[in-house]
């Protein structure tokens, strides 16, 4: 019910939030009307949609649950989900667009702590099981929901402006068929792994795929951040100089943090889990690997929207899960959830390729590749020098691992990584108040382009301090 919720949000949507992180930004588009017409968009076809759906219910579940168990019940709460979930992810965006990083903070955790908070007392205490499962989930998501039009209320708008809509129509559908296939390649691997080699496979794999969220934080966090900030560079020449500069450095941060889950994740296993599940260590590095060449792909799918030729995308997400569904078909009956993990780094090297070679022929950008080959090189290096050489167990294992890993920096600097000035600009970061000082200078100034004008500012200040 959750993965469906999901998949049909990516339909609903219509492609309006890529559409929207865009046009706000376009120098010929009014910010205003462009927030207006969208949500607009979003919260009519959602809504229609929702009420399409409920006289289905029934059919609805027994297509998701089987013929045997059919559960409209659960159908009903889902497709009620799916108006939340979707209105949800809209409003929050423009969180994301205002630069409100704290309103964006409070409200994301508000809203998980009471999807928690509501699914323990619906689930333990009163017994509700798969129902308190969903409502836990949706109505805490709806009341939030309600919440985010009162805090947006002066920019929102039930009227669409048609022209305008045409024009994000155009932009964003042609993205929602990529954005389904890559979800599809999340959990498509996890039916194959039931079907040839077992629910508890999958049971593993699934849990490696948990233990390997701390990547996924790391990659939600840069996808929610990156496409404002590169959309708000007007100037080509610019723009792509930082593309360059931010692949170099977010791949040389992600390979640190993708070593150390390699490394430690015999530990992470013993540590969380009992004995039987000690196995599913075996596929976290790789789902970790996957993560991180997933968040490379949003940096190109900004790269091609800044085109506005979205129609590329699709085949290069449909490349990769087909690709994706015949590794998975030939990888896990002899390698298990390994042969799951393989499959995922290779659909996700599948789409990144094909990707490159469209924005390089749109949008050439000078990306830095002896610096990439460097930070590269350097991590897989200390993969296999910690996984060939030093223990897999105890303390001394575990204090060997931890040392290799922390050598990373200093492999990039032995290497020639950094550039004679980013090595005098870490070198400043030793003096405590020189680091302070330069934290502050990354404040924007009042005034400045692209900066937040004062009223503004101070609207939102109040905006937030109410929420």
């Amino acid at each position: 019910m959750f993965a469906a919720v999901v998949s049909a949000s990516i339909v609903v949507r219509l492609g309006m939030i890529e559409a929207l992180l865009r046009f706000y930004y376009k120098d010929d588009e009014d910010p205003s009307r462009v927030v207006a017409t969208s949500f607009a968009a979003v919260f009519w076809v959602a809504t229609i949609a929702a009420l399409i759906a409920l006289p289905f219910a029934e059919p609805l579940s027994k297509a998701l649950l089987g013929s045997h168990h059919p559960a409209p019940g659960l159908a009903r709460i889902a497709i009620g989900g799916l108006w939340a979930l979707t209105m949800f992810e809209y409003l929050l965006t423009l969180f994301r667009l205002e630069e409100r990083a704290r309103a964006y903070f409070v409200t994301t955790m508000l809203s998980v702590l009471a999807a928690i908070g509501l699914t323990v007392v619906l689930v333990v205490g009163a017994g509700e099981g798969a129902r308190g499962l969903l409502l836990g989930s949706y109505a805490s998501g709806a009341a939030f929901v309600l919440g985010l039009i009162w805090v947006h209320r002066r920019r929102l708008s039930l009227r669409v402006e048609r022209p305008l809509l045409g024009r994000l129509v155009r932009f964003g559908l042609p993205t929602m068929p990529a954005e389904l296939s890559l979800y599809m390649l999340n959990f498509v691997d996890r039916l194959i792994i039931v079907r040839t080699v077992g629910l508890p496979a999958a049971g593993l794999y699934s849990l490696a795929a948990k233990f390997a969220q701390g990547v996924n934080v790391l990659a939600r966090g840069f996808q929610l951040a990156w496409p404002p900030l590169a959309y708000s560079i007007r100037d080509d020449g610019e723009a792509r100089k930082v593309y360059a500069a931010v692949v170099t450095f977010f791949v040389a941060a992600m390979g640190f943090v993708v070593a150390g889950m390699w490394l430690f994740s015999r530990w992470i296993v013993r540590l969380l889990t009992t004995p039987e599940f000690y196995g599913s260590y075996k596929a976290i590095g790789l789902i970790a690997t996957g993560a991180a060449l997933y968040a490379l792909y949003m940096v190109l799918v900004v790269v091609l929207g800044r085109t506005g030729r979205t129609g590329f995308n699709f085949p290069a997400t449909g490349a990769a899960l087909g690709a994706n569904i015949a590794l998975n078909l030939i990888l896990v009956p002899p390698l298990g959830i390994v042969g799951a993990g393989i499959a995922l780094v290779a659909s996700y090297l599948v789409v990144l390729a094909l990707m490159y070679g469209f924005t390089q022929r749109l949008f050439p950008v000078p990306y830095e590749w002896a610096r990439l080959a460097r930070a590269t090189v350097g991590a897989t290096a200390i993969v296999l020098a910690g996984e060939l050489l030093l223990p897999t167990a105890g303390a001394a294992g575990l204090l060997l691992r931890i040392a290799l890993w922390l050598a990373y920096p200093m492999l990039l600097l032995a290497t020639g990584f950094f550039t004679a000035d980013e090595r005098g600009w870490l070198a400043g970061l030793r003096d405590p108040v020189e680091l302070f000082s330069r934290l502050r200078a990354l404040r924007p100034a009042p005034g400045v382009d692209g900066a937040i004008p004062e009223a503004m500012e101070a609207e939102l200040i109040d905006e937030d301090s109410r929420l």
